[in-house]
């Protein structure tokens, strides 16, 4: 009996979670220096 192939395993490798946990990183980083930044305008105000 062979197992059907309607059925599929999702196989989301580790690179891929590396990646957005990556992504997620530099995106909270750029944040916190927008953030920084624009205190930094605001102050020679």
């Amino acid at each position: 009996m062979r197992f059907p192939r309607i059925v599929r395993i999702n196989r989301t490798s580790l690179q891929e979670f590396a990646m957005a946990d990556l992504a997620f990183v530099v995106v909270t980083i750029a944040g916190f220096v927008l953030v920084a930044l624009a205190a930094k305008g605001v102050t020679k105000l």
